[in-house]
């Protein structure tokens, strides 16, 4: 079978996996009764804010119930609960398959909008700066100090380096996120504690800009903080590992100097599994991080997946879920490829 060929059959099927999760997210809002039942208690909700308002003006009972009645009719219709879920949701996702994402059912955009495309767009650009900014500083960061530590073990920066690791494995990042507000917010006064921008925000253009820069230090060195100790200790044990095999060992000792054999013999072996665990951190960082979005009041796709389950908007939740999926699949797709570039061994039959 040609490369060509297999790429095609791999990319089937990373399709049926991406299919097949769509599935499984329809099971989970409508098997379990979850949809019927949040869908139930959100009209039941508008309809007891309604009778409220209308009982103001509306002063015989069986006029009001019977506009009451009317009203819950609607919303029923509305939000497709007078058929079973197995009619409501696997269109849906047949829909989404298509990439017509639709309409949601309560949520909107900042400008009113009630596409889900509309919704997405406008909060992707926010995790990007946010997660995936400190995604990329704690890459570089770890693969530096990574790749540096392996070549000292046991001195003192290796061991400071191990400590550190473990202390930021372990920090929550929401936790570390309240100190750090406390501190520089609060008591320091030097960083804004949540938001993207100030009250009232710039209207100039570099002046907002720089706003929303200033407002997204504090979270993105939290999360800089409580993942680049696990990330150096994490290249440092796949470096660690390659240096110690045979062939590295005969590298050195036919006389090649340190440097070539960390680049050439060290490096380029360990590339697959470092490339890996980057390309999928960075396409994981596309969907947020929902407690750490939600502890600096920041806008982003994780708070999007948040108030799409407390709101029980399921048009929003199975796109975002398809989107995300599909950010997978890409990225899967993408490390065959860069397999076969970055390690001649590697040969597809």
């Amino acid at each position: 079978m040609s490369l060509l060929q297999t790429l095609i059959v791999r990319g089937l099927s990373l399709l049926v996996v991406l299919i097949t999760v769509l599935f499984l997210c329809v099971i989970v809002l409508g098997a379990t009764g979850y949809s019927d039942r949040l869908l139930t208690a959100t009209v039941s909700e508008e309809l007891r804010g309604l009778r409220q308002s209308l009982s103001q003006n509306i002063r015989d009972p069986n006029e009001l119930e019977q506009v009451i009645e009317d009203r819950r009719e609607q919303l029923i219709e509305f939000y497709g609960l007078d058929q079973p879920w197995y009619y409501r949701l696997p269109d849906m996702v047949f829909r989404i398959l298509t990439l017509d994402l639709g309409e949601a059912r309560t949520l909107r955009s900042f400008s009113g909008s009630n596409s889900v495309s509309d919704i997405v767009l406008e909060r992707l650009p926010n995790t990007i700066i946010l997660i995936t900014s400190a995604t990329i500083i704690t890459s570089v960061i770890g693969l530096y100090v990574g790749v540096k530590i392996a070549t000292q073990v046991g001195s003192r920066l290796e061991r400071s380096v191990s400590y550190f690791s473990a202390i930021s494995y372990a920090l929550p990042a929401w936790w570390l996120g309240i100190i750090f507000i406390i501190l520089f917010a609060f008591q320091l006064r030097i960083l804004p504690s949540s938001g993207m921008f100030s009250v009232p925000p710039p209207t100039e253009p570099l002046a907002r800009f720089l706003d929303r820069l200033v407002h997204a230090i504090l979270p993105v060195f939290t999360l800089v903080i409580v993942s680049v100790g696990s990330w150096s200790y994490a290249v440092r044990t796949m470096v660690l590992n390659i240096s110690q095999e045979d062939f590295v060992n005969v590298a050195r000792a036919k006389g090649l100097s340190e440097n070539l054999v960390m680049r050439r013999h060290i490096i380029r072996v360990a590339a697959p599994p470092i490339v890996t665990s980057l390309i999928l951190g960075l396409t994981g960082s596309l969907g947020g991080a929902i407690l750490t979005e939600t502890v600096f009041g920041w806008p982003g796709m994780g708070r999007l997946y948040y108030e799409a389950i407390l709101a029980a908007d399921e048009s929003v939740i199975v796109a975002l879920t398809f989107m995300f999926t599909l950010l997978y699949v890409v990225a899967r797709f993408i490390l065959e490829i860069l397999y076969i570039v970055l390690d001649p061994r590697v040969r597809y039959k």
